[in-house]
């Protein structure tokens, strides 16, 4: 039986999820908007690509949920984007009441759904889609250290010098300045990037990870990043549509792991065809431990603000 994914939000993530996922040939694809003809359009100019780049699955422009009806995995990117000077909190309030509306809608007509949060800030949106689709835990997830993570191998397999796919590093915590790019784990084919570069050139690469998105808010002056965003939840929801039991960071909702509970943080999770699987729990540092809790102080303001 042919899968289904629906990405609420046809705006420049949103369409630019649709086309990973078109191309990955993940299944049929529902863009949902609330603007009509913005996902019609985009839609349409996308399934005319099938012929040139030889994908089969259909794709679908809507603004009516009911054509969302009994997906397999909903992608909620839907929300105002950052612009220079904005940061991912200045969003929380107009998005909150977005993300609500949107997981209300979606949650009726596809009841047995995982859902993969985009919106920012997102360790507060996802947690907004859990309060108000009710879903258990393991199937509704933010998608944020897959983003993030990336941009810290791009960054260290710059400075080492290497191909980034050699690179392997992860990203904890809030999306946001108290992310915890992982120093002691990162490492090219096994080596330790301590062993290959200075401590002063890893910091400077913790920080521009740490400040990754509004390296590119200040770039673009309208808008935010969206192919590595796109890309990062249609890996999210390939795991889970082929249950390859992916280890990738996440915003997960924890009860208990690393020593949190009731909080929406990154973490490692093992991503099958029941979403969230396994949370892979290992030792923290007290560097690493300190740097996780002004992570979950940030989150949980973040979720007191959605008043949820």
């Amino acid at each position: 039986m042919r899968k289904k994914i629906t990405i609420i939000g046809s705006g420049n993530v949103g369409a630019t999820a649709a086309h990973w996922a078109m191309t990955r040939e993940l299944g049929d694809v529902v863009l949902m908007d609330v603007v009509e003809g913005i996902p019609q359009g985009k839609g349409l100019d996308l399934l005319q690509g099938g012929p040139v780049d030889g994908f089969s699955y259909s794709i679908t422009g809507t603004n009516d949920y009911k054509d969302t009806a009994n997906s397999d995995v909903i992608i909620i990117t839907a929300g105002l984007a950052r612009k220079p000077g904005m940061t991912r909190d200045d969003l929380l309030a107009k998005n909150v009441a977005i993300v609500k509306t949107c997981t209300e809608q979606a949650v009726v007509h596809s009841p047995n759904a995982v859902l993969i949060v985009v919106t920012n800030p997102i360790d507060a949106m996802v947690y907004t889609a859990f309060k108000v689709s009710g879903f258990p835990r393991n199937r509704v997830i933010g998608m944020a250290g897959v983003l993030d993570s990336a941009r810290y191998r791009t960054f260290l397999a710059e400075a080492v010098g290497v191909s980034a796919k050699d690179v392997n590093a992860m990203v904890m915590g809030v999306h946001g300045d108290n992310m915890l790019p992982l120093v002691r784990l990162a490492n090219v084919a096994g080596v330790p990037v301590a062993d290959l570069l200075t401590p002063e050139a890893i910091a400077a690469i913790v920080k521009r990870t740490q400040h990754g998105g509004i390296e590119i808010v200040n770039h673009l002056k309208t808008g935010s990043a969206f192919y590595t965003p796109g890309l990062s939840a249609v890996e999210m929801a390939e795991a889970i549509l082929k249950d390859t039991k992916r280890v990738l960071p996440c915003a997960a909702y924890l009860e208990g792991e690393f020593g949190i509970s009731g909080c929406f943080i990154g973490v490692p999770v093992v991503l099958g065809a029941n979403g969230v699987e396994r949370i892979i729990e290992f030792s923290l540092t007290a560097d690493e431990k300190a740097a996780l809790a002004e992570s979950e102080a940030v989150v949980r303001k973040q979720m007191a603000e959605t008043r949820l």
